[in-house]
């Protein structure tokens, strides 16, 4: 595992129950590069089990867009909705509300 995936996980561990953050986020506040290499990241979090919350981690418009790389499609969902938060079409509801920035 690269030292990037160790900073991507670190930092997806952060964010709180019933909150979600972007790929794009974590991208920025880490300054490592594209929102899809995190997602690429994430991808491989499964080897770690579940102590990385990739199923907070959504698009820049709140869409379950990487739904389809869990063991199941409606994985992700059920585990967002099992925190609180509302999911309608595949993406979250009151987004803005449900996002999580990290602390500089």
């Amino acid at each position: 595992m690269t030292n990037y995936h160790q900073k991507v996980f670190q930092l997806t561990r952060k964010i709180p129950r019933g909150k979600v953050c972007t790929y794009g986020i974590i991208a920025n506040f880490l300054e490592l590069g594209s929102a899809r290499m995190v997602g690429w990241a994430l991808n491989k979090s499964f080897s770690q089990g579940m102590s990385v919350p990739a199923h907070r981690v959504v698009n820049r418009k709140g869409e379950l867009s990487g739904r389809n790389h869990f063991p199941s499609p409606d994985m992700m969902q059920k585990m967002l909705e099992a925190e609180g938060i509302e999911i309608k079409d595949n993406k979250v509801m009151d987004f803005e509300s449900k996002v999580w920035y990290p602390e500089i």
